[in-house]
């Protein structure tokens, strides 16, 4: 399948296509790979070894029956901005069609935008290692959460102890609304 441009710019990806696979949206850059995306980023902390940068990983999906989910990569650069990267996750329509287990129902949609995003950050922490070292005093980085688009008060609140429980099982610390901008905020603005 070949990528599809769409208006804002973004690049959807298929899901057969792998969450590190493809092609990531930055609204400076445009387009990248995956391993632009990490020189992009070590570029990024280069430019002002000086700060502390925070790497964090959160998902969003739209209510309709054809979902997708923006994933994103935020990096922020504490106190003074930060950059953000995005991939969009598609079904493609024969397998909407073959597969019963497409989330359609907003449970299964926030699962699947969790589970999307703990895949996407244990690709990028692992590569992220590789190249940048475990401690190298001149990256100053933590990489330790993912937001999730659930919260304690709506009907989301249902999911909080699944969804938090599901992130701390693949190793990172959960972040939930009001405090879960890489989803609620970044990724949203995409779908």
């Amino acid at each position: 399948m070949q990528d599809e441009i769409i208006k804002n710019g973004s690049v959807r990806i298929s899901y057969a296509e792998g969450v590190a696979g493809g092609q990531f949206f930055n609204p400076s850059v445009g387009n990248m790979s995956f391993n632009e995306v990490i020189s992009e980023i070590r570029d990024y902390i280069s430019a002002q070894p000086e700060f502390f940068y925070d790497i964090v990983v959160g998902c969003d999906s739209p209510s309709s029956d054809k979902p997708f989910f923006p994933i994103a990569i935020v990096v922020l650069r504490r106190g003074a901005g930060g950059r953000f990267f995005l991939k969009k996750m598609t079904y493609p329509d024969n397998e909407l069609k073959r597969f019963t287990n497409v989330p359609t129902n907003w449970k299964q949609r926030i699962l699947q935008e969790v589970y999307l995003s703990c895949e996407l950050a244990l690709s990028l922490r692992e590569t992220l290692e590789k190249e940048f070292g475990v401690s190298r005093p001149d990256f100053k980085y933590e990489f330790a959460y993912i937001h999730a688009d659930v919260g304690e008060h709506g009907k989301t609140k249902e999911m909080v102890k699944e969804v938090t429980g599901l992130i701390k099982g693949h190793g990172f610390e959960p972040m939930i609304k009001p405090l879960s901008f890489a989803a609620s905020v970044v990724a949203d603005r995409y779908t």
